[in-house]
């Protein structure tokens, strides 16, 4: 089980740093974006690690506090509670 979860943290983290990707691409052509809510979603579901990556290596998104703030808050959280779930399950 513990190996499903590591590859399903490694595709949602790809995805996250996919769509910050492809938002900017879209962005700069003018063209329909990715939603916000979609983008934090992926963060809040695994994908943070892969949406900051995505966020500063694109410069995407990097002036909205909803992201500069928000993605960097899901990160602890998620830490904190795959600790909780560490300290009680494992």
């Amino acid at each position: 089980m513990f190996e499903y979860l590591i590859l399903y943290l490694i595709a949602i983290n790809a995805f996250g740093f996919l769509f910050m990707l492809i938002d900017k691409i879209k962005a700069r052509r003018g063209k329909w974006r990715i939603p916000e809510s979609t983008l934090m979603g992926i963060a809040f579901i695994g994908g943070s690690i892969g949406s900051l990556l995505g966020m500063y290596t694109f410069r995407h998104k990097t002036r909205h506090p909803k992201f500069t703030l928000g993605i960097p808050l899901i990160i602890a959280v998620q830490i904190i509670l795959s600790g909780i779930v560490a300290i009680f399950f494992l």
